[in-house]
């Protein structure tokens, strides 16, 4: 596949059968764009195939990247703790990103690296990946963690603050879907009234329990 990175779409790594681990396996050799060159490895999507709450958020962080794994940073402590106050329980959700590679930059050479937004082009190159997740979880709700998973799967126009711990129904790749949009947990850690941050988010994720029933 020489050169496909310069297509920036995954499409043609995504494998058409198999379930979640068919899918894993196959994420691991993604080269649809440029980013796997500086990340360590691919971090795929986490849960049970039957998890009725599909999680999105934007990209792996540094420990993420590290351990291969979605979520497991301080975001992801603080989500866990989140869910479970809002009467979700963390092992029924399917998480994941709406990028699978870290993007980051370093201040200096061997200083730490510094998380850095995906564009567009490198959302819509993963795009595949996600909705194949979503194409096998198959989930009752999905929650949007922050603006670039809500781009990702809502389109360029979608603002986060707009529709936050509301129920959207919406047409995701031609299969109907309700959604629940609130900030990214990263979000929160970095919020000045950190406190606040959390009851908001909290709050959102209570919607979403109910939305679930």
């Amino acid at each position: 596949m020489a050169g496909t990175e310069d297509a920036y779409t995954a499409e043609p790594f995504v494998p058409r059968r198999g379930g979640l681990p068919a899918l894993r396996e196959a994420a691991a050799d993604c080269r649809g764009c440029p980013l796997h060159r500086a990340a360590t490895q691919t971090v795929f999507g986490a849960g049970k195939a039957s998890a009725r709450v599909m999680l999105v958020g934007e990209q792996p962080g540094d420990q993420e990247d590290r351990q291969g794994k979605p979520f497991v940073g301080p975001a992801g402590k603080l989500l866990d703790r989140a869910l479970t106050d809002a009467g979700i329980d963390p092992a029924d959700a399917y998480v994941t990103n709406a990028v699978k590679h870290f993007k980051f930059t370093r201040a200096k050479p061997g200083k730490r690296r510094i998380h850095k937004a995906p564009t567009l082009r490198e959302t819509t190159a993963c795009g595949p990946w996600l909705a194949a997740e979503l194409d096998r979880v198959t989930p009752e709700l999905i929650v949007v963690l922050g603006a670039t998973a809500g781009k990702a799967l809502l389109g360029s126009s979608f603002r986060v603050t707009q529709v936050r711990g509301t129920v959207l129904e919406e047409e995701i790749r031609g299969r109907p879907e309700r959604l629940v949009p609130t900030v990214h947990p990263s979000a929160v850690l970095r919020a000045d009234d950190r406190e606040g941050a959390y009851r908001g988010l909290v709050s959102d994720l209570e919607i979403a329990a109910r939305a679930l029933g």
